[in-house]
């Protein structure tokens, strides 16, 4: 194991030989994915980590439309170095809309 890796770090793992590629370190200014939660399935890049001993650790998390969140940090997930995910990512690159945007673009798609 790399010395460099740390707990909430992420890895890519290369399936056949069982070795390390890349990893990518839980830090501000990487692409995360909520894995629980209320705003699960969201994704954006984390801004700052607030650590409360004794209590739960909180993330604040960026999306790529500006909405800016906050979920504890056994919900989220680093996906990617910087900007560049290294997954695909769902319908909508995971920006949750509001009510008002999302019922706009449902009747959008049924006037067609």
């Amino acid at each position: 194991p790399d010395p460099d890796i740390k707990t909430n770090d992420t890895i890519r793992l290369d399936l056949t030989t069982g070795k390390i590629l890349d990893y990518a370190k839980f830090e501000a200014g990487n692409t995360v994915m909520i894995s629980g939660g209320n705003n699960i399935g969201r994704v954006g890049t984390i801004t700052h980590r607030e650590k409360h001993p004794g209590s739960f650790e909180i993330v604040h998390v960026k999306d790529a439309a500006g909405h800016a969140f906050n979920t504890r940090l056994e919900n989220v997930c680093v996906i990617g170095k910087g900007n560049q995910p290294w997954i695909s990512l769902p319908k909508g690159n995971g920006v949750k809309l509001s009510i008002i945007e999302d019922r706009a673009q449902r009747m959008s798609k049924a006037k067609k």
